[in-house]
C-alpha cells in the first residue's frame, strides 16, 4: 500500500459515517412525526347530506422501533361522534393493519401505502373507503371517505398538543 495510511483510514472512517447517517435517516419511520396528542376539528359529512362540525382529539402511539402505531381519534358535535381506532404496521413504504369505529360498530382491516409526511389508506371490512393523513411542521390533516352507514366522510385539521 502506497501513501499516507493515517489518509486512508481518515477517508475510510468518513464514508463509513456518511453511509451510517444515510442508511439512518432511510429507516426513520413515517409514524414518527405522528406519536403523541393532537388536537383539532374538521367536519363531518353525513349520509344525509348534511354538514356538521366537529372538535377532535387524537392520540399516535408509535411502537416497535417505528414500525407499529396504533391511532385513536375521537371527534363530537352535539348531535354527532366518531370514535376510531387503528392499529397499524410499517415495513418497506407497506402499511397494514386493523381499524375499528365504535360509534357505528365497524371493523376491518386496512392497507396502503406511507412515506415521511403522508399516509394513504384503503379501508375494508364491514364498510369500505379511504383515509389519508398528511403531517408537517406541528400540524396534520385526515381525511375520511366511507359508503357508510351514519357518514359519508370527515376532514379534520390537528395541531399537536
Amino acid at each position: 500500500m502506497t501513501g499516507n495510511p493515517h489518509r486512508f483510514s481518515t477517508a475510510a472512517l468518513a464514508v463509513s459515517l456518511l453511509l451510517a447517517v444515510t442508511l439512518d435517516a432511510k429507516a426513520e419511520s413515517p409514524f414518527t412525526a405522528l406519536d403523541g396528542a393532537w388536537r383539532g376539528g374538521g367536519s363531518v359529512r353525513l349520509e344525509n347530506g348534511k354538514t356538521e362540525r366537529l372538535k377532535c382529539k387524537g392520540y399516535y402511539n408509535q411502537k416497535s422501533g417505528g414500525t407499529g402505531l396504533s391511532i385513536a381519534i375521537d371527534c363530537g358535535s352535539t348531535g354527532f361522534k366518531i370514535n376510531m381506532r387503528a392499529s397499524l404496521a410499517y415495513s418497506n413504504g407497506q402499511v397494514s393493519g386493523t381499524w375499528e369505529e365504535r360509534e357505528f360498530n365497524q371493523s376491518g382491516s386496512v392497507t396502503g401505502k406511507a412515506s415521511p409526511g403522508k399516509i394513504n389508506l384503503s379501508i375494508a371490512g364491514n364498510i369500505t373507503g379511504s383515509m389519508s393523513i398528511s403531517s408537517g411542521g406541528g400540524s396534520q390533516s385526515v381525511s375520511i371517505s366511507t359508503g357508510g352507514p351514519g357518514f359519508r366522510g370527515a376532514n379534520l385539521q390537528f395541531s399537536k398538543i
